[in-house]
């Protein structure tokens, strides 16, 4: 588990706003593992102060980001409604909103009304499809579970493997074979 924090401050909130889910974009595509919890804090005045501090577990990997949007109305809740439905057209299909924070702020002199809002989601990993592999991908992931299994194929289910892979029992014979051999000619 990790802490990793996204914040920016700007006298701008369209700024401040991009730059957080810039930010983010580029840590988060760089880290593994998926959001437990955040603490999303807003701040508004001279300057908008946007910070998001998220809670990351490594164990298991899944698709994860932070969205946000502003807006601005005649009204809090009509200003309010278009941040939100700015952020529901822009969150993925399937993801799972972890936690979200939304704020207004009126101007002193203008008295212009801007909202903003901003969520944290993951989404699962797309899942491959193990039945449409080549030979080659095939023995890259036979490899690595035979490596775990210290290049024993005795605890392989030859007949389930040939199921999953879509493929015929020799296959996945002639497979482990190929494996066996490239790992004797480079220890050889």
């Amino acid at each position: 588990m990790k802490l990793v924090n996204i914040q920016h401050d700007s006298v701008s909130i369209e700024d401040c706003v991009a730059n957080v889910v810039m930010k983010s974009q580029r840590v988060l595509s760089n880290t593994e593992g998926y959001i437990v919890s955040s603490k999303i804090s807003l701040t508004f005045g001279a300057f908008m102060n946007l910070s998001v501090t998220l809670a990351i577990d490594s164990e298991k990997d899944m698709k994860k980001g932070i969205i946000a949007d502003y807006s601005h109305g005649r009204s809090r809740g009509e200003a309010l409604s278009r941040a939100i439905e700015s952020l529901n057209s822009k969150l993925p299909a399937r993801a799972q909103i972890v936690d979200f924070e939304t704020g207004t702020y009126t101007t002193p002199v203008t008295r212009r009304i801007y909202a903003v809002a901003v969520a944290v989601y993951n989404y699962p990993l797309e899942e491959k499809r193990l039945d449409g592999m080549g030979p080659a991908e095939r023995r890259s992931l036979l490899r690595k579970v035979l490596r775990e299994f210290n290049y024993n194929p005795k605890v392989l289910n030859i007949s389930e493997l040939a199921r999953v892979f879509g493929v015929s029992r020799d296959s996945i014979y002639y497979d482990i074979e190929q494996i066996l051999k490239e790992r004797k000619v480079r220890k050889g």
